[in-house]
């Protein structure tokens, strides 16, 4: 005899009865490694400590000596600009490149895996053969990117851009070849050329895929660290009237290293206020981002 199908009814009894076996210890393992951190970290933020144990309460005061760092402020504006040119230069990049890639050349399949190797390389590692490499360069001119803070800036541009690209290029292949193809051809008959084509048929339906590399290249350039630790670690510095020193090339994420494990039993409470600072500063540009691109979206 042929067994009796179940029922719908049956697989949702089911479903409901089986499912958190299997997603309780996702949920678990969420709240232990990210929401009770993130909570116990905001809560640190208002703390002054040493050790986590000998936490003391002391109120908004960190969140004050953390705007009231020119440290700080100054590798705000430093990352703020680093994101917007690596934002524009590697999205229009890995556009072109994978608007070049999808037209049939010859080899195109080799030419994507190219490009796409150097995002396989840890950043850290990425960070010292460039450093070696713009080392090489800039010494004949007796310079280098630890030297002269407009070097470092366009070498971590040329690092970032390099790593990148060939990530950013994947996405937005897959959004042209989404393309729908009796669009292009009805462009095509109605005599529009390639330009035409490209501005007012193909970028509107591939607004999906600038969402999302708009999205990366924008938190990507915001919480770089690595590559900034191994190329300058924010040389140079300079020093300031108060004797404190502020470096140069310091992006966000190192300054808040920086400053957890500097000196003074206070370091730590601020450095977790300018954490939680960090976090709703890229929190809001992203979701602020993504409102902003979706609206632009061409529903198929």
């Amino acid at each position: 005899m042929s067994k009796k199908p179940k029922s719908g009814n049956s697989i949702i009894r089911q479903t409901r009865l089986w499912s958190p076996l299997f997603m309780g210890p996702v949920v678990a393992a969420f709240i232990i490694g990210f929401v009770w951190p993130f909570i116990q970290g905001i809560y640190l933020s208002f703390c002054k400590f040493r050790l986590i144990r000998d936490a003391k309460f002391i109120g908004f005061g960190n969140y004050v000596k953390a705007l009231q760092d020119a440290s700080f402020r100054h590798a705000f504006w430093y990352t703020a600009m680093f994101a917007i040119v690596s934002l524009v230069l590697i999205n229009v990049l890995a556009f072109a490149v994978a608007y070049a890639l999808t037209q049939g050349i010859k080899g195109s399949n080799l030419y994507r895996t190219v490009f796409f190797m150097p995002n396989l390389i840890g950043g850290i590692v990425l960070g010292y053969i460039w450093s070696m490499i713009f080392d090489g360069i800039l010494s004949r001119y007796g310079t280098s990117v630890l030297m002269d803070s407009k070097y470092g800036f366009w070498g971590l541009i040329i690092l970032v851009s390099w790593q990148q690209i060939g990530y950013m290029m994947i996405i937005y292949i897959a959004g042209l070849q989404a393309v729908p193809e009796d669009m292009l051809e009805a462009a095509k008959i109605d005599g529009a050329n390639k330009w035409q084509t490209l501005f007012k048929v193909t970028i509107p339906n591939v607004m999906p895929s600038i969402t999302i590399c708009t999205f990366l290249g924008l938190t990507n350039g915001f919480k770089l660290f690595d590559q900034n630790l191994a190329l300058t670690a924010g040389q140079p510095f300079i020093i300031q009237p108060d004797g404190t020193s502020i470096k140069t090339t310091e992006m966000l994420a190192l300054n808040i290293y920086s400053t957890f494990y500097g000196s003074g039993s206070a370091s730590p409470g601020v450095a977790q206020a300018k954490a939680v600072l960090f976090f709703i500063l890229v929190a809001g540009l992203g979701l602020a981002q993504l409102s902003f691109t979706r609206k632009r979206e061409v529903q198929q």
